[in-house]
């Protein structure tokens, strides 16, 4: 019984010292971050597509932080330099992702700028990669016989497109999440500073 008083202060230490080194220092420092330059609030269509790619669980699959050279060779892939704690200014939450099932996303608004792409992709993967596990989502569109003017028409190819001359019509969650994945585009300069904190030499991008 004596014992159990000091167990219980020591636990309590323990768990405000990890609180104040996980969480209030960590919180405290990132408040004082200014938006990168070039980097822009998203819009209210790109917050919805966001709250999208939460709610469909995209981060389970896809990361959202290319990583410095000396961590994988995210550089050479193609999915940009990487990121600093200014390039997240406006996401919260913070949806940066545990595995890499998939691409990493963060700059894919620059690798793939096309909203047909992105569109296609959405409603069967497999129509763009043949190989790709991804799950098609084509709740976020309907099957249409004569679109309207306003309808945003997806390019399907023949062997998925639907039958008696329908076509795929892009709801708006759709556009939403589509517009949110255009703006994903983190390649313009990062401060120097930052950068070589990360072990990134811009002159080996060159």
């Amino acid at each position: 019984m004596n014992k159990v008083l000091p167990l219980a202060v020591l636990a309590f230490a323990i768990l405000a010292f990890a609180t104040l080194m996980l969480v209030i220092l960590p919180a405290a420092q990132f408040r004082t971050v200014e938006p990168a330059d070039g980097l822009e609030p998203y819009t209210a269509a790109e917050e919805r597509g966001r709250q999208q790619y939460v709610d469909l669980g995209c981060y389970y699959c896809h990361s959202q932080q290319p990583r410095s050279p000396d961590q994988a060779p995210d550089l050479q892939r193609g999915w940009g330099r990487a990121t600093t704690p200014a390039d997240y200014v406006y996401d919260d939450p913070h949806v940066l992702g545990t595995m890499r099932t998939g691409p990493d996303l963060m700059n894919v608004g620059a690798r793939m700028p096309s909203q047909g792409w992105h569109l296609t992709h959405l409603y069967q993967p497999r129509a763009i990669e043949e190989s790709s596990i991804m799950p098609a989502y084509p709740f976020l569109f309907e099957i249409k016989q004569n679109p309207g003017e306003n309808d945003v028409v997806v390019p399907v190819p023949a062997e998925y497109a639907p039958a008696d001359g329908a076509q795929v019509v892009a709801r708006q969650s759709a556009l939403d999440l589509t517009a949110y994945l255009l703006s994903l585009d983190r390649t313009y300069p990062a401060d120097d500073l930052e950068l070589r904190d990360l072990g990134y030499d811009r002159t080996e991008a060159r």
